[in-house]
């Protein structure tokens, strides 16, 4: 027999969603099965899949310890990342991330051993503030995402209550998330809500962009202003808000209006690229904002407060402000 004492961030799910976690080897056909005859129980007693766990219960297990494999080394794998991370905000609940460029947040198809999400579970492991022998179903998560080659910041929730209301803010928008990027040429008007119509080709991993609705498309919304020129480059620094996020969405639609980003090789020029001495694309993801119009529960003390990256390299590179 196996049991689990239910902790404050086991709390408040279904039976099977913690099962799910806490013994993934358990196929959910004998998960069920065994709800059903009472080889799982919830303090001793029957339980059903739908019912909500507590801090304080207990979740007894009759069933095999084949379902209960070793884990460890895979469990603590992220020690084989490097633990720095730029700390943007940082406290109980969550902490915000400037990723660096070149850096994915999740390992990808690539394989890559270091990733944020690696190295931000090393850090908060050094700092004592997880550990994954002591947790049953939870695991420190990112939040939001950013390409490869963006920089910027990215949300992790370092406990299960602060997950559950930040996925909901970024399910219902209301996370304010500005970017900053640099033009290849200067737009004529200074600030613009452009619409186009976006498919991505899985194959090529390439974004189709046109002025009107075709087979497989989508709606893109950006928004831009202009915040400085350099005319001597044909430069300009542009901040951007996503209406709607799309895949390469910043990238594929400043170069549909003829003005595609420093940097970009897929979607620019690598001729102007290799020219100004720039190996990668001039795109951060600098400001974050919390704009809560709904219940934010343990985070209601973010309502309304900003947070933005300092020092971004293309910024200072090009532009004197």
């Amino acid at each position: 027999m196996r049991e689990f004492s239910i902790n404050k961030n086991d709390a408040g799910q279904r039976m099977d969603k913690f099962l799910t976690k806490a013994v993934p080897a358990l196929p959910k056909n004998l998960m069920y099965k065994y709800i059903r005859l009472k080889r799982i129980k919830l303090n001793g007693k029957r339980c059903e899949i739908s019912t909500k766990l507590s801090e304080g219960d207990s979740v007894q297990l009759y069933i095999n310890d084949e379902f209960f494999p070793e884990k460890r080394d895979e469990a603590h794998r992220f020690l084989n990342a490097p633990k720095d991370i730029e700390i943007v905000y940082e406290d109980e609940n969550i902490l915000l991330c400037d990723k660096p460029c070149g850096l994915v947040v999740h390992e990808d198809e690539s394989g890559e051993a270091d990733t944020l999400i690696d190295r931000v579970l090393h850090y908060l492991y050094d700092k004592g503030e997880f550990d994954p022998d002591t947790e049953n179903s939870f695991t420190p998560a990112l939040c939001n995402r950013i390409d490869r080659n963006t920089s910027g910041i990215v949300i992790c929730a370092k406990n299960a209550e602060s997950l559950r209301v930040l996925n909901q803010k970024v399910k219902d928008r209301e996370l304010e998330k500005l970017y900053l990027c640099v033009t290849v040429g200067i737009p004529n008007k200074k600030s613009a809500e452009l619409k186009a119509f976006h498919r991505r080709d899985e194959k090529t991993k390439v974004v189709r962009v046109e002025d009107k609705s075709f087979p497989g498309s989508k709606t893109m919304i950006t928004r831009y202003k202009v915040l400085a020129e350099n005319k001597q480059s044909d430069l300009a620094l542009l901040e951007v808000d996503l209406v709607t996020g799309r895949t390469h969405q910043i990238r594929a639609h400043l170069a549909h209006i003829g003005y595609p980003l420093l940097g970009d090789g897929k979607y620019g020029s690598n001729k102007i690229n290799r020219a100004l001495g720039v190996k990668t694309q001039a795109l951060c993801s600098y400001k974050l904002t919390f704009r809560f119009t709904t219940e934010s529960g343990c985070l209601e003390y973010l309502d309304g407060k900003s947070f933005e990256v300092k020092k971004v390299w293309f910024k200072d590179k090009f532009f004197q402000l």
